[in-house]
């Protein structure tokens, strides 16, 4: 009996916080976060050259090597951002 008391003291007092952890507004970031990742995926593809004896240069560009990194870590923290999100009471 005394095991089942234990139970019912470790659950949450609020309603709210029984329910799901990530919120509506968390999930809806986590897609903005996703979308962000892919157009800093977009952003670095391309660069290449069409003849292969020919080196194209064209892949070191500010786009490619600094832009799209940024991007996606700005994905990236955008993604914990909606996860940590705290639902407000």
């Amino acid at each position: 009996m005394a095991k089942n008391d234990d139970k019912k003291k470790n659950l949450p007092q609020d309603a709210e916080l029984a329910g799901m952890p990530v919120t509506s507004k968390g999930i809806l970031l986590l897609v903005i976060a996703f979308g962000v990742m892919a157009l800093g995926y977009v952003l670095m593809t391309g660069g290449g050259s069409d003849d292969p004896k020919v080196f194209s240069y064209a892949m070191f560009d500010f786009r490619r090597i600094v832009l799209a990194p940024l991007v996606i870590l700005a994905g990236v923290a955008l993604a914990v951002v909606g996860i940590m999100n705290k639902p407000k009471r």
